[in-house]
């Protein structure tokens, strides 16, 4: 078999020439057939006609000739042995019915032969065949086969009167062959009449052929016209999709409407689209797999300080200063893949640099295929600036409260001083001043604490972050509160806890402060639990300290981070304060949980060390 990609190059390429080539094979072709299978039949019926027109005059002839050639011979008083009497004798009886039979079928021959006289009796019309009467047949003549066999024939060919249709019945009397009759016609009568019948067909099977030819040519062109105007319109929508096509009639209309149908949901979609982005307030830049801008909206625009065709078709770099080193969300996705989702970073633009919180990912076509990136830009200065002024009125209020804590603190030891002065002031006695003096100096003691605690609390020094083992910290901590107490502090370690970056000595602290705070909670039997995990995000380090004591008040909750707010007599409210700000400074989080009676669950969340190497 020859290759489908090779009989494919031989096919025409355009509509046309398919139409074409489907006419050929739907109307050439069947009416090429059609004609062959009818000039076919009607050779084969003509020859039929003839064929029962020539027996029907042989019948004639056999009702003619009665009992046969002897009893004629007997009628007529010749003797059967004489062959040449006899021949003449039949001849003379049967020619006149032959030429008549003849004579009324113009083109006709018929006759009679004799099988015991092996000759030929009659044949007409007997003017222009008389000389074969009394002629023997050839041997090779078919008439020796009916003679035979007993049987009609119908042979064409060349016989005693040149190429003829001969139809040949036998002459049976008495159960015995005596001879045949043949009723014959010249075979160029026949052509003549099947040349006139394919001349029939033939016209009619050209034109059958030409109109179908010209049928598929005005329809093919007319599909062609339609169809190159259908794709003329897809080619003016590629630059507008507005610009709609003028639908022709038919089905190839009904196309043109559902593309317009189409392409008008395809405006309303980017007009939505376009509408979307001209209207939200964060900023959209999408790239191509190079790098270069592809689109960005008004915000953007806006926020960087750009118009889209001053960078669209440029690369994304031009959007920030060169000089600075930039790690860039989007050109990470666009290199990696991996996506961003709400990275707060500082953004370096040419003009100014903004503080954004950035979301890149792949950008991928109708098909899923990667094509690009796009990135979502949400500027926070003004954010910041509002979180600043909060900020800002935070501490103004922190500021207010710790003044009036302080000068709450204060005054207790300044009124007990004032009133053991004013005691002293009048008495001589020195025993009473041995007496008042220690409890004076407990309370100038208790104002330098508190004085110490607040300039810790109010001028923190700036932490050193350094690369910091938790799990060895806390053991360090632990080991250090659990000599003053006899509460029971058992550690949870979880094994290979990543590193965490943070100021050690801060941590200390903030550690130190709540396992203090635990064991003064729970009584001298309490027991205390630390434990050390990893966050299910795998971000953060936490722990959690656990007391069995008394626990904190509901109402208490919101308060226990205040500055001079304490539930203990002698507590000064400074250190769960100062474990707030310290765990801030680590981007942290600290968060209390307690049931009254049950016990208290503090938490803290550091973040750990990215990039981290440790030596075995």
């Amino acid at each position: 078999m020859w290759p489908l990609g090779w009989i494919r190059r031989f096919l025409p390429s355009t509509l046309r020439g398919k139409l074409l080539l489907v006419s050929l094979a739907v109307v050439v072709l069947p009416i090429s057939l059609t004609g062959y299978l009818l000039e076919r039949e009607g050779r084969q019926a003509l020859v039929r006609e003839k064929s029962e027109k020539l027996f029907g005059l042989t019948r004639l002839l056999d009702v003619y000739l009665g009992s046969g050639f002897d009893p004629l011979l007997t009628e007529m008083g010749v003797a059967a042995g004489d062959r040449g009497a006899a021949i003449r004798a039949l001849s003379d009886r049967l020619i006149p019915f032959t030429d008549m039979i003849a004579g009324a079928n113009p083109g006709v021959g018929v006759g009679y032969y004799s099988k015991a006289l092996n000759a030929i009796i009659t044949y007409g019309p007997s003017r222009d065949y008389s000389a074969t009467v009394g002629t023997t047949i050839p041997p090779e003549h078919p008439g020796w086969h009916v003679l035979e066999s007993g049987k009609q024939a119908v042979e064409s060919g060349r016989q005693v009167r040149g190429f003829i249709l001969n139809a040949m019945l036998p002459i049976v009397r008495d159960g015995s062959v005596i001879g045949y009759i043949w009723a014959n016609e010249l075979s160029d009568d026949v052509e003549r009449q099947a040349a006139a019948m394919d001349r029939a067909v033939l016209t009619v099977s050209l034109g059958g052929i030409l109109l179908g030819l010209v049928l598929t040519q005005v329809l093919a062109r007319g599909v062609g016209r339609d169809i190159r105007q259908i794709i003329d319109g897809l080619l003016r929508m590629r630059s507008d999709l507005g610009d709609a096509i003028q639908p022709p009639q038919g089905e190839v209309g009904a196309i043109a409407v559902e593309v317009n149908a189409m392409a008008r949901a395809l405006l309303d979609a980017r007009s939505l689209t376009e509408n979307i982005l001209h209207s939200i307030a964060d900023g959209v830049i999408a790239v191509d797999w190079a790098g270069q801008v592809t689109a960005l909206n008004p915000a953007a625009e806006a926020m960087i300080g750009v118009t889209a065709t001053e960078v669209i078709g440029k690369p994304y770099e031009l959007l920030f200063k060169p000089d600075v080193r930039f790690a860039s969300p989007l050109l990470d996705t666009l290199k990696t893949g991996r996506s961003h989702v709400g990275v707060t970073l500082e953004f370096p633009g040419t003009r100014q640099t903004l503080h954004l919180t950035v979301s890149s990912s792949v950008l991928r076509d109708s098909h899923g295929e990667a094509i690009g990136a796009v990135v979502v830009l949400k500027d926070l200065t003004e954010q910041q600036r509002l979180r600043t002024q909060i900020m800002r009125a935070d501490r103004l209020a922190a500021l207010g409260e710790l003044v009036a804590g302080l000068a709450h603190e204060v005054r207790n030891p300044l009124t007990s001083i004032r009133g053991f002065m004013q005691f002293l002031e009048s008495s001589d006695n020195v025993a009473e001043w041995q007496r008042y003096a220690p409890l004076i100096v407990r309370q100038v003691d208790s104002l330098n604490r508190l004085v110490t605690e607040l300039l810790e609390f109010g001028r923190p020094r700036p932490p050193a972050f350094l690369p910091v083992q938790l799990n060895d910290l806390i053991r360090e901590v632990s080991l250090l509160a659990g000599r003053k107490s006899n509460a029971r502090i058992a550690l949870h370690p979880t094994p290979d806890l990543p590193l965490v970056e943070a100021d050690g000595e801060a941590l200390k602290q903030v550690m130190l402060n709540l396992i203090i705070n635990a064991v003064q909670a729970t009584s001298e039997t309490g027991g205390i639990a630390i434990v050390t995990a990893m966050a299910a995000d795998g971000g953060e380090a936490v722990i959690t300290v656990t007391d069995d004591g008394e626990g904190i008040a509901p109402e208490n909750l919101d308060k226990v981070f205040d500055p001079f707010f304490s539930t203990k007599p002698q507590g000064t409210g400074l250190g769960l304060a100062m474990a707030h700000r310290i765990v801030d400074a680590h981007h942290g989080t600290i968060a209390i949980a307690s049931v009254p009676g049950a016990g208290t669950t503090v938490t803290l969340r550091i973040p750990i060390l990215h990039n981290q190497t440790v030596d075995a």
